[in-house]
Formats: C-alpha cells, sequence, structure tokens
C-alpha cells in the first residue's frame, strides 16, 4: 500500500533528526515522489526483461512484448500461451524466457499469489518471489518498496545506495554490507524512504553534472 502523506511526512521528520547527513539530503532532494506500481505482475515482467542491458534495450523488448501480449496485456495467463521461441523473438535472450515463462507459470498456478502478497511480511515477500528463477533478493526488495509501498526495506546490496552512501557520508570507497547497515540504522523504522533520497540524490549529482558540462538535459 502506498504511504500516506502522514506517513511521509513522519518519515522526513524522523530521518531529519535522526541523521545529519540524510537531513542535508532531504533538504537538497525535495518532497519525496517515489513512483508507485500497482501493476504487481508487468512489475517482475520489467525487473526480469531489464537485467543487465541498457535502458534503451529494455525499454526496446518491453514494447515488443507489449505488441506480443496485445489487448489482454501483460497476465500472466496471458503469457502462459506463448513459447520461448515467441519470447526470443521479441528480444529476450534465452535465460530470460525461461525466467518470463516461469514467472508466468507460478503467478498462474498460485505459487506466486500475487492477490494476496501484501498479507505476507517483508521476509515472506522475498521468499516467495524468490522461487520464481531470475528473482533474486534484490528485485525482491525493489518489489517491496516499488509495490508494495513497505516503508523499512534497506536494499544494502543497490550500486545506487551504496554510492549515495560513499558519497554523502566521505568514505574511500564502496561500503561493504556491515558499514551500510551500520549507517543506515538511524533511518529504522523508514528506511525505504531513505534508500528513495540516496537514488534521487545521485539523480540530481548526475543532472548538476549534466548542465555544467552544457549538455541537454
Amino acid at each position: 500500500m502506498k504511504l500516506t502523506p502522514t506517513q511521509i511526512e513522519s518519515a522526513r521528520r524522523h530521518l531529519r533528526a535522526a541523521d545529519p547527513v540524510m537531513k542535508a539530503m532531504i533538504d537538497e532532494v525535495g518532497p519525496y515522489t517515489l513512483r508507485f506500481e500497482r501493476d504487481r505482475f508487468a512489475m517482475l515482467v520489467r525487473s526480469i526483461v531489464s537485467q543487465q542491458i541498457s535502458t534503451t534495450a529494455a525499454r526496446a523488448i518491453r514494447r515488443r512484448l507489449q505488441e506480443l501480449a496485445g489487448a489482454e496485456g501483460l497476465t500472466a495467463a496471458n503469457l502462459m500461451r506463448f513459447s520461448l521461441d515467441e519470447f526470443r523473438a521479441v528480444g529476450l535472450s534465452p535465460q530470460k524466457a525461461a525466467y518470463l515463462a516461469d514467472l508466468s507459470a507460478k503467478v498462474n498456478d498460485g505459487a506466486v499469489d500475487l492477490r494476496r502478497i501484501g498479507r505476507l511480511s517483508d521476509e515472506q515477500v522475498v521468499e516467495q518471489l524468490t522461487q520464481v528463477k531470475g528473482i533474486g533478493r534484490w528485485t525482491a526488495q525493489m518489489f517491496l518498496i516499488f509495490s508494495l509501498g513497505r516503508p523499512d526495506v534497506f536494499p544494502h546490496d543497490d550500486l545506487g545506495v551504496r554510492t549515495a552512501i560513499r558519497d554523502h557520508y566521505g568514505l574511500a570507497g564502496l561500503p561493504d554490507k556491515a558499514t551500510s547497515h551500520a549507517i543506515a540504522a538511524p533511518w529504522r523504522p523508514w528506511a525505504s524512504v531513505a534508500s528513495w533520497y540516496c537514488w534521487r540524490s545521485l539523480d540530481l549529482a548526475r543532472h548538476t553534472e549534466t548542465v555544467a558540462k552544457g549538455y541537454p538535459s
């Protein structure tokens, strides 16, 4: 469920009081405007498609996959109709085609119950989603944040979060798991919100650098 305005304000107030570095990030970034993904299956499909390829390539494959799905759209039942060769024809690798088929089958038969998954704890959601080939802990954590709106998820393996921690907390290199968790401890119980501010701070830094170089934004 999407965070309410009251929850968002509570999160921002807590983070600003608990961590002066995070306070500076919040002041720099501004309001919390995470885009919530309501279509749970489509988000998982997008996560599989986008693995280890450029944003441009992923967007093109998703467009062709949407065309293949037709009017019935990206649903598990609909994608079950297609073969691995048909998935490969839209640009998916053999491995990703198999991942997509496995996701569709597990959602269709209820092994992954996306209608009721919101009733599970964070760790139970991770356990259920990682049954699917090609979905690891990081993907499950992104699902928790962006699709279920869980407030206290800390994706310590995420490169963007680690990069933001390095840059804002004055580290010489990317933090390891123990260091990341130590820095993030004051963010609880709003680690998802803090992680979003980490990502947005990097977006702003890249934009500032681009404008400074005279490139179009």
